[in-house]
């Protein structure tokens, strides 16, 4: 087991970033965003000084948070999805010379405006996903599905419905997305949450890594719900019993801070205080490791 992070919310440049992952003593960052571009798509230039920054510094990337099939990305849009397949293209090779061996991908913007399990976006979800997941193979890495505001992150049988319908596609779980979307495994509605111990409950035996978030959802919205963001285990993402249950079935992989609580990935841009997120960083990660002590020692 270890520990990593998105230390893109602490620092925008990869220097802070280096930094707040060395005060907390661990060997890896899940990188996503550099100086606010995200590392497929920053210049070749910019990318082999963060290569060469990150071995100064012995720091690893374990995952590449990317942007593949996203929540920016239509499912029944070709040109969108050629688009995110050349972003994959591109990390792929990054990742290679960062040795780097998983991929945070999604299943296109979820479609709440239609059926809950459309046939047509089902068609173009499923074929596309296998494409991206396939490129993924070849190279010799993982295609990792968060549930996100994508097609799998409508609900548990979303999630399950695309394993079922893509050969090799294994999960990235996030604690605290199903406390910010709508549950449509009964149907069409939009009117109850999901809850994160149910979802997980159902998809835990295709987890391959964990994102650690949790809050409160505050306003409900189509796609991304207004949201207060807390520590580890002080939210209704079920933080403690989701990662007591992964520790005491003997999970061994990573777990991936993503406060939201200093800045947050998919608002606005907006003026951040720096020194602030590079506290709620650390102070998070600390807190996170805390949390995870006392539930091993609870289940000895």
């Amino acid at each position: 087991m270890y520990y990593t992070g998105f230390a893109d919310e602490a620092a925008a440049g990869i220097d802070g970033q280096i930094e707040v992952t060395k005060a907390l003593g661990w060997k890896f960052i899940e990188a996503r965003q550099i100086d606010g571009t995200n590392i497929h798509d920053i210049p070749e230039e910019k990318f082999e000084e963060v290569c060469g920054k990150l071995a100064d510094a012995g720091i690893g990337v374990n995952c590449f948070g990317s942007t593949v099939a996203n929540w920016g990305w239509e499912p029944l849009d070709d040109e969108h999805f050629e688009k995110t397949k050349a972003q994959l293209e591109r990390a792929l090779v990054r990742m290679k010379k960062l040795n780097c061996t998983m991929l945070r991908g999604m299943s296109f913007k979820a479609q709440w405006e239609r059926p809950a399990f459309d046939p047509e976006v089902e068609k173009q979800v499923f074929s596309k996903v296998r494409i991206l997941v396939k490129m993924c193979q070849d190279a010799g890495v993982e295609y990792l599905h968060e549930n996100c505001n994508n097609y799998g992150g409508q609900s548990w049988k979303h999630t399950l419905k695309l394993i079922e319908n893509v050969p090799g596609l294994k999960l990235i779980f996030d604690t605290g997305n199903p406390v910010l979307n709508f549950d449509r495994s009964e149907g069409d509605a939009l009117v109850h949450m999901q809850d994160s111990w149910e979802f997980y409950s159902h998809v835990k035996e295709f987890i391959r890594y964990v994102h650690i978030k949790d809050g409160f959802c505050t306003e409900k919205r189509i796609g991304f719900s207004a949201a207060k963001y807390t520590f580890a285990g002080e939210g209704d993402g079920k933080v403690r019993q989701i990662v007591g249950d992964l520790l005491k079935n003997g999970y061994d992989g990573g777990f991936s801070m993503e406060p939201h609580m200093g800045s947050v990935f998919h608002d606005a841009e907006g003026k951040r205080d720096e020194a602030k997120c590079k506290a709620i960083y650390v102070e998070y990660g600390r807190r996170f490791e805390k949390l995870v002590r006392e539930l091993k020692g609870s289940c000895r």
